[in-house]
């Protein structure tokens, strides 16, 4: 699945089955539902999923939260826009298909 497909998706009243746990994150936050969105980033321990968790913990203004789970996730500290971020996770765990 591209980017485009999906952000078409989203028109979706469920994330697609195929999703890994950290696009099925992204999905849901996107569809606005933070607590879903975590609790699918918590469902896998891989470094995608660190990288979704940090963002939403930074969203949340948790900092020092989001800091720890950058540092899990291998990945310098977002400081830019909430939207581009979740665009650049998405587009990275999206291009590893």
């Amino acid at each position: 699945m591209d980017y485009g497909q999906f952000k078409d998706t989203l028109a979706g009243k469920t994330p697609p089955k195929a999703l890994s746990a950290a696009e099925r994150a992204l999905w849901w936050d996107a569809k606005g539902d933070w607590d879903k969105a975590h609790e699918c980033a918590q469902e896998d321990d891989g470094k995608a999923a660190a990288w979704v968790h940090a963002y939403l913990h930074r969203k949340d203004g948790d900092l020092e939260n989001a800091s720890y789970w950058y540092r899990r996730a291998g990945k310098p500290a977002a400081n830019g826009a909430l939207a581009a971020e979740w665009e650049g996770i998405a587009r990275g765990l999206l291009k590893r298909e």
